[in-house]
C-alpha cells in the first residue's frame, strides 16, 4: 500500500512531462496564432522547393522580410545543408540559401 501514492506520483509527472514536450513541437509554436498558414502547409511549400531533400529544424520566427513572420526550415540535401523562408502570413517563399562554411 505504501506504493500506490508513489506510482501515482510518477504516472502523473510522466504525464506532464508528456503534455510539456507535445506542447512545443517546434521553436516559435507561441507565436502560431499569428500565422495565417499552418506549420504542415509550410513545411510543403519546403520540400516543394528541394525535393528529395529532408528538413532536419524547423521554427516560427519574427524576421525581416515579408509580413515579419516566418517559418524556417533546415533541409539536408545531399552532402550540403540549406534554408528555406515561408512566409507564415502569405505562404510565399522568402529564402532559398545555401548554409554552412562554404555558403559564400
Amino acid at each position: 500500500m505504501k506504493f500506490k501514492p508513489v506510482i501515482s506520483f510518477a504516472v502523473a509527472s510522466a504525464a506532464v512531462l508528456g503534455a510539456t514536450t507535445a506542447a512545443q513541437a517546434f521553436d516559435g509554436q507561441q507565436y502560431s496564432r499569428d500565422a495565417k498558414i499552418s506549420l504542415e502547409q509550410a513545411r510543403q511549400t519546403a520540400l516543394k522547393e528541394l525535393p528529395g531533400a529532408t528538413i532536419i529544424d524547423q521554427e516560427l520566427e519574427h524576421e525581416k522580410g515579408g509580413s515579419g513572420l516566418r517559418y524556417s526550415f533546415d533541409l539536408k540535401v545531399g552532402q550540403g545543408k540549406r534554408e528555406i523562408g515561408v512566409d507564415a502570413v502569405t505562404g510565399k517563399l522568402l529564402e532559398n540559401s545555401v548554409e554552412g562554411p562554404n555558403a559564400d
